[in-house]
C-alpha cells in the first residue's frame, strides 16, 4: 500500500446536491445529515439536496454544508474497509473537517463551532467592505510586495498561497482593487474577483479570531488519530490546545496550501484523495507537484477508484 493523505475543500466547493452522486451505503449520508441538522436546529440535509443554491452559498450555511459533506463522504470510505491516510489535512474550512475525520473533534460540536465561526466572519466586517481576489502568473514574494506597497486605502494582505503563480488576496475594496491594478501592471495572466465579501485570513478577521477563541474555549478537542498539518505553521500538532491555537491563528492568517502539499511529499505521500465535493484541491495538486497524483472522490465510481488505488 502506497503513503496517501486525505485533503478536505473549503469555501467555494460547495453545490447544490453535491452529496446526490455518492452511494448512501449503510444509510452512512444519511445518518451524517441528519446529525448535522439536529445540532444545528434546522434541516441542513434538505438545504443540501435541494437548494436553494443562494441560501447554500450564505457563508453561515456553506461552512456547516461543506463539513458535513466531507465527513459523509469518509464515513463512505470506513465503510468501504479503506485503510487510514498517513497525514491529512484541508483548506481553512476544511481543516475542521480533517480533524473530525482524525477523531479529534467531535463532529455534531464541529456543525456548531463552524456555523459560528461563519458567523463571526461576516460580522467583524460590514458587507461591501471586504474583497477577496486571485492573482494568477506571478511569483508569490511579488504579490506580497504588491500588497506591503499598498499604503492607501486600508488592509490587503496575500491570504491564501494555494499553488505557484496563485495567489489570493484579501482586505479591504480600494486596498484590493490597487493590488489588482499593481499586479495587471507587472505581468499578471490574469486576476479574478472572487464572489464573497468577507476578506477571509486577512488581519481584518481578527475581531472574528478574537471571538472564536473564546468559542473554542468551550470545546474539547483530542489527540488526533492522525495527524493533521495545520493551514497556518504547516505543523501537525497532537495537543489540543494547540490546535486550538492553530484554528484560532488561522482565521487572521493565510493559508499556506502549497507548503502543506510539499511537507506531505517530503514526508514520502505518494498520493492524495480529496475527500468532498468538487475537484478544487485535486487541481492545485496538478499546479504544486504533478508527480503526486491525486484523486477526487465524488460519487460511487471514483471511491472505488480510489480504494483500488490506495490498497
Amino acid at each position: 500500500m502506497s503513503e496517501f493523505a486525505f485533503v478536505f475543500p473549503g469555501q467555494g466547493s460547495q453545490a447544490v446536491g453535491m452529496l446526490d452522486a455518492y452511494p448512501d451505503t449503510e444509510g452512512a449520508v444519511t445518518a451524517t445529515l441528519e446529525a448535522a441538522s439536529e445540532a444545528l436546529g434546522r434541516d441542513l440535509g434538505e438545504l443540501i439536496r435541494n437548494g436553494p443554491e443562494e441560501e447554500l452559498n450564505r457563508t453561515e450555511n456553506t461552512q456547516p454544508a461543506l463539513l458535513a459533506a466531507g465527513v459523509a463522504a469518509y464515513a463512505l470510505w470506513q465503510i468501504r474497509g479503506g485503510p487510514d491516510p498517513t497525514y491529512m489535512a484541508g483548506h481553512s474550512l476544511g481543516e475542521y473537517t480533517a480533524l473530525v475525520a482524525a477523531g479529534s473533534l467531535d463532529f455534531r460540536e464541529a456543525v456548531r463551532l463552524v456555523a459560528d465561526r461563519a458567523r463571526f466572519m461576516q460580522e467583524a466586517v460590514p458587507a461591501g467592505q471586504g474583497k477577496m481576489a486571485a492573482i494568477l502568473g506571478l511569483e508569490d514574494a511579488t504579490v506580497q510586495q504588491l500588497c506591503a506597497n499598498q499604503q492607501s486605502g486600508g488592509v490587503v494582505r496575500a491570504v491564501n498561497f494555494n499553488a505557484p503563480g496563485q495567489v489570493v488576496v484579501a482586505g479591504d475594496v480600494e486596498a484590493v482593487e490597487g493590488v489588482l491594478r499593481g499586479a495587471q501592471a507587472s505581468g499578471a495572466k490574469r486576476t479574478v474577483d472572487l464572489p464573497v465579501s468577507i476578506p477571509s485570513h486577512s488581519p481584518l478577521m481578527q475581531p472574528a479570531a478574537d471571538r472564536l477563541a473564546e468559542r473554542l474555549a468551550q470545546v474539547t478537542l483530542h489527540k488526533p488519530a492522525i495527524p493533521v498539518i495545520n493551514n497556518v505553521d504547516v505543523e501537525a500538532p497532537e495537543d489540543p490546545e494547540a490546535i486550538a491555537d492553530a484554528l484560532v491563528r488561522q482565521l487572521a492568517n493565510p493559508v499556506r496550501w502549497t507548503q502543506v502539499i510539499d511537507r506531505m511529499r517530503n514526508s514520502d505521500v505518494k498520493q492524495v484523495v480529496e475527500m468532498g465535493p468538487g475537484k478544487v484541491l485535486c487541481g492545485l495538486n496538478k499546479r504544486i507537484d504533478r508527480r503526486m497524483p491525486c484523486l477526487s472522490v465524488g460519487d460511487a465510481k471514483s471511491l472505488d477508484d480510489a480504494l483500488g488505488s490506495v490498497q
